[in-house]
């Protein structure tokens, strides 16, 4: 049905078309005085007209098909075309077109009150299509600078709301091993974390490619990560932004995250230790899962007592292990012969490492197993 209203729109078009230039072909034969023609009168034109009219639709109705068929293929391949354009730089681009041909309609009016009209014409269709596809380049091509220019707009603002005592939050960019991780959930819903939180959809394809691993393991950690994300955006009231911006020229993960950070002036939230040297190496503020659960461990100095079960032997001579509801390893000089009994330890040291916090510690004294 639709082909043949399609169809008939299109004979009527070319009716239409053949009458105008059978009529414009008898004017022009007019003035043609080389020409000997016969008086033509009004109604002889006017059959004329319909005769051109009825050759043009013939005409259109025959090749209509094919005209069809050509305009789907070029529907189907600037659809493609488009789909692979991000939508970023559609938007700038479009935006960058209209500012192009607003300039041009303005010069236009200047170059149309030139004496010959044909030369006015041209010059003002060649403005047109120069200064579009100007105004497409140059703004698909200085997008990031337009980026920079809507951070430091933002930065301004934030300026002068901090001023007037309301000090905005920077936006939090999640990365895939903290949203697998599970705790910026629990952090979250504390109320600690201030601002937007931001998921970048490069994120969020990496997690669905862990999520339909083969890997078993991988597929539970990325069905993780996304029904942490589910939790932090429906049962949080906290800001989630999913935001599509990406940058094709750079394949790794992480430093688009350092990028999309600079580029929104915000902080990185991860527990990768390398990419944590990484932004500190690019000057990126980060705030690192593990170094927080580090720095909220209970203090423990040289000297304190504890209570302690040994569950393991250690790696040097006599050494057994035990470790604290936290997590926290405590290393026992010559627990292993206690292990797997409960007993008072006396600390004498505590270190600080990467990894974590690691207590040493001697036996005190001995306490019943069920105390």
């Amino acid at each position: 049905m639709f082909n043949k209203i399609i169809r008939g729109a299109l004979t009527l078009a070319g009716a239409s078309v053949g009458y105008a230039v059978t009529m414009l072909l008898l004017k022009i034969s007019k003035f043609q005085s080389f020409i000997e023609m016969p008086i033509i009168t009004p109604v002889m034109a006017f059959i004329i007209g319909i005769i051109g009219a009825v050759v043009g639709g013939i005409i259109f109705f025959v090749i209509t098909p094919w005209l069809m068929e050509k305009g789907l293929n070029s529907a189907n391949w600037i659809e493609g075309e488009l789909q692979k354009i991000p939508t970023m730089d559609m938007v700038v681009g479009s935006v960058g077109l209209i500012i192009g041909l607003v300039i041009a309609y303005l010069i236009s009016n200047i170059l149309m009150g030139i004496s010959i009209p044909i030369v006015g014409t041209i010059l003002s269709i060649m403005l047109y299509i120069f200064l579009g596809y100007l105004g497409v380049s140059i703004a698909t091509k200085k997008r990031d600078d337009l980026g920079n220019l809507a951070v430091i707009f933002k930065r301004n603002a934030k300026d002068k709301t901090e001023t007037k005592g309301n000090k905005a939050a920077t936006p939090k960019i999640l990365d895939t091993s903290v949203i697998i991780d599970g705790r910026i959930a629990d952090i979250t819903q504390t109320g600690f974390v201030e601002g937007p939180i931001v998921i970048p959809e490069f994120v969020l394809e990496e997690l669905r490619h862990i999520a339909d691993s083969s890997d078993s393991l991988k597929r539970a950690r990325g069905r993780r990560g996304l029904d942490i994300l589910n939790k932090i955006q429906k049962e949080l009231h906290m800001e989630v932004q999913i935001t599509d911006k990406d940058f094709e020229e750079v394949a790794e993960v992480d430093i688009k995250l350092l990028k999309l950070a600079q580029f929104m002036g915000g902080k990185v939230v991860t527990n990768d230790y390398n990419l944590n040297k990484v932004a500190e190496l690019q000057g990126v503020p980060v705030l690192n899962i593990n170094e927080l659960a580090n720095a909220i461990k209970p203090v423990v100095l040289p000297g304190e007592e504890m209570i302690v079960q040994v569950i393991k032997e250690g790696k040097e001579s006599g050494q057994g292990v035990a470790y604290l509801d936290d997590g926290t390893m405590i290393v026992v000089e010559g627990g292993r012969k206690h292990i797997g009994e409960t007993m008072g330890v006396l600390v004498t040291s505590v270190l600080q490492t990467a990894a974590g916090r690691m207590i040493f510690a001697k036996p005190k004294m001995l306490v019943d197993k069920t105390a």
